[in-house]
């Protein structure tokens, strides 16, 4: 190797970008979400559960008037246009969100694998237990870390040099934004009574530059 100069190259598969939600915004978000809770008629009619694939305890959708309040839809705008100006050298002229909901996940709940609407969407984490679990099997020198709690995102199937998973250890703050298409699944956790709670969302950009077969 002396003298050899070594870069990695990734071009193939989806793009992922990893942003950190401002403190502000989560303090705001959690309040919003321990409010709603206590008014059990405005949280059953924001329920979104019965819409969506997981098995949790509660989906909540975000009002667009309250995103906008606190400062949510401009960071996602914010972080989308940058994201997309890094990849395509383009700038988006339109953010819309189509809807943006909060997941209340305790102890055994899961999603398991699905993908979204829209053109991009992302995922991230309001509240993560200090304890998600650990293996049952646990002298089992084979076994890998712990993913109770993690977002799995997948594409593809592994091959050489080729990774199909990615996992993501929930971290209050760290905000995950992906193509809409991208397949993902959250496992469940263990141990614990306390509340894992992320946020997601949904959004169209320009369609001159989302669609690359036009």
């Amino acid at each position: 190797m002396d003298n050899i100069k070594i870069e990695l190259i990734k071009v193939f598969g989806p793009s992922v970008l990893k942003a950190t939600i401002p403190e502000r915004i989560v303090n705001d978000l959690n309040n919003y979400v321990d409010k709603l809770i206590v008014d059990e008629k405005r949280a059953k009619d924001q329920d979104m559960g019965h819409e969506l694939v997981g098995d949790v305890t509660q989906e909540l959708e975000i009002e667009h008037k309250f995103m906008q309040e606190i400062g949510w839809g401009k960071f996602l705008a914010d972080c989308t246009s940058k994201w997309i100006e890094i990849e395509t050298k383009k700038k988006i002229t339109k953010f819309n969100i189509l809807s943006s909901w909060i997941v209340r996940q305790f102890e055994n709940e899961f999603n398991p694998t699905h993908w979204h609407g829209g053109h991009i969407s992302g995922a991230g984490f309001l509240k993560v237990p200090k304890n998600l679990g650990e293996h049952s099997q646990k002298e089992n020198k084979k076994q890998q870390d712990y993913f109770g709690g993690n977002l799995n995102l997948i594409h593809g199937s592994k091959m050489f040099l080729s990774e199909s998973s990615m996992f993501i250890k929930p971290v209050v703050g760290d905000f995950y934004f992906f193509p809409h298409y991208l397949m993902h699944t959250v496992f469940p956790f263990k141990g614990t009574d306390e509340e894992r709670r992320s946020i997601s969302f949904n959004a169209n950009i320009d369609e001159d530059i989302y669609n690359v077969y036009k």
